[in-house]
């Protein structure tokens, strides 16, 4: 079977991956020079003038994400070295927060909560007894609930210092506005699914290299080919017979992976729907409108070096870990830092993170050192690079409709937009390729396996 895979971000890269697993002749077309989408490595020249490779945003990756760990393994990333993995945290620089032990569930939740920093005994047994409640319901709610709706009733530092950051960072959208049970999903795959599915994962190399151009490499072993700066466009279905296929700017395949973002796929299918038998042509329509009525939000990232870096540990750390949470406010936005040399950055280098930004970048990079001094005490920070990605993520809001991955027996969809139990993660991308292309494998097996006449 030849497949187009147009789109090289991780969901494509995935979806190729799979596809050549399963025997297929994988053509990967790629507008960007890059491969990764929104995330993927950004080259930047530092203060000294030597090259540094920094990302389109700062990931992180969780112990659960057992689909995109396996990719990565499959195309030779030795996933130990390249990712720190540290127990789940969200602490302060007061020394304030939570910290889990590493033991397993439900152990280190409660180890955790009961020694939480800062917060009272009040706090602790509300969390608990929250928890408690979600697990005993199955971590299933109202669908039209948000976050805020399901947790209502948790005292405020729990809403402001563990909820509120959580949320934001999972489904990159504001508590009031997320969709409470995507929320859930997420605490049970992370918390609940065994021991060090709740570990940070902190990747110790660029994104780019972390797994689309590695897995690039892989499919150059297995026959497959990749193109980048290569932008498809023109989509069209072919008809002879009993057989079906497509052409991708004329170039026939048996199968296509749309695994663009979802406007750029909506503008696929519509200009392929001429083309499209009659029957068709309406739920095409249909995907295609709900693609494209998705709403999307920013992730702001703001680098930054610290002139003189205060050596706390003897390695030239700025920050006694590498990621410590923030207190955002509307003039103080950034909800995390991540100390770099804590991951094999050079010394100083910081990323200070923004989810649901809505601020322009020269305004954002402005508030986020202000609240590095004002916060952390780091003060004379020098801004190296500020990224606004600013359809990052898709709003994860209640009884969100979200478009199908199997559109035809050979065309899918791949891409964390997609319909699926996460949010706009790393997960959920590579999960949603892996998808499409069981869907497409399985057609081919079906097909083989049919009465000839």
């Amino acid at each position: 079977m030849r497949v187009a895979v147009i789109g090289g971000g991780w969901a494509g890269m995935a979806a190729a991956v799979a596809l050549a697993q399963g025997g297929s002749q994988v053509t990967v077309l790629e507008a960007a020079r890059t491969l990764g989408g929104r995330a993927r490595r950004v080259p930047v020249t530092g203060a000294d003038g030597a090259e540094l490779s920094l990302d389109n945003g700062q990931h992180i990756l969780i112990g659960a994400y057992t689909h995109t760990l396996g990719l990565m393994r499959t195309v030779g990333i030795d996933v130990p070295s390249a990712l720190l993995r540290t127990p789940l945290a969200l602490s302060y620089a007061d020394q304030t927060g939570l910290q889990l032990p590493d033991l397993p569930p439900p152990w280190d939740a409660l180890v955790g909560v009961a020694r939480a920093r800062g917060w009272r005994w009040t706090d602790k047994l509300a969390l608990l007894r929250a928890c408690a409640g979600w697990q005993i319901r199955g971590f299933q709610c109202d669908a039209h609930w948000s976050v805020a709706q399901l947790c209502h009733g948790l005292t405020p530092r729990l809403l402001q210092e563990f909820i509120e950051p959580l949320c934001v960072s999972a489904l990159n959208t504001p508590a009031h506005e997320a969709s409470a049970q995507v929320f859930l999903r997420v605490l049970r795959d992370s918390l609940f699914s065994g021991r060090g599915g709740s570990n940070l994962l902190l990747p110790r190399m660029d994104l780019g290299a972390l797994f689309p151009e590695a897995a690039a490499r892989w499919l150059a072993t297995q026959g497959a080919t990749v193109h980048t700066g290569q932008r498809v466009q023109q989509l069209q279905h072919t008809h002879t017979g009993a057989t079906e296929g497509w052409l991708v700017d004329g170039v026939p395949f048996d199968a296509v992976v749309l695994a663009t973002h979802s406007t750029e796929s909506a503008r696929l299918v519509r200009a392929a729907l001429p083309s499209m038998p009659q029957a068709a042509q309406a739920p095409m329509t249909q995907w295609a409108d709900t693609a494209q009525a998705l709403r999307f939000t920013a992730i702001g990232t703001v680098y930054a070096l610290a002139p003189h870096a205060a050596d706390t540990t003897g390695m030239g750390h700025t920050l006694a870990q590498p990621m410590l949470a923030l207190r955002p406010t509307p003039q103080e936005p950034a909800q995390f830092v991540f100390d770099r040399s804590h991951l094999g950055g050079p010394p100083g280098l910081l990323a200070f993170v923004v989810s649901a930004s809505e601020q322009d970048r020269a305004t954002l990079e402005q508030q986020v050192l202000q609240q590095a001094q004002r916060q952390l005490g780091l003060s004379g920070l020098i801004p190296l690079q500020t990224v606004v990605e600013k359809r990052a993520t898709f709003a994860c809001t209640p009884a969100l409709q979200r478009p199908a991955v199997a559109l035809l027996p050979s065309l899918c969809a791949a891409g964390d937009y997609t319909e699926g139990p996460y949010p706009a993660t790393l997960e959920g991308a590579t999960m949603s390729g892996l998808q499409a292309a069981q869907h497409l494998l399985c057609g081919q097996q079906a097909t083989a396996a049919a009465p000839s006449n």
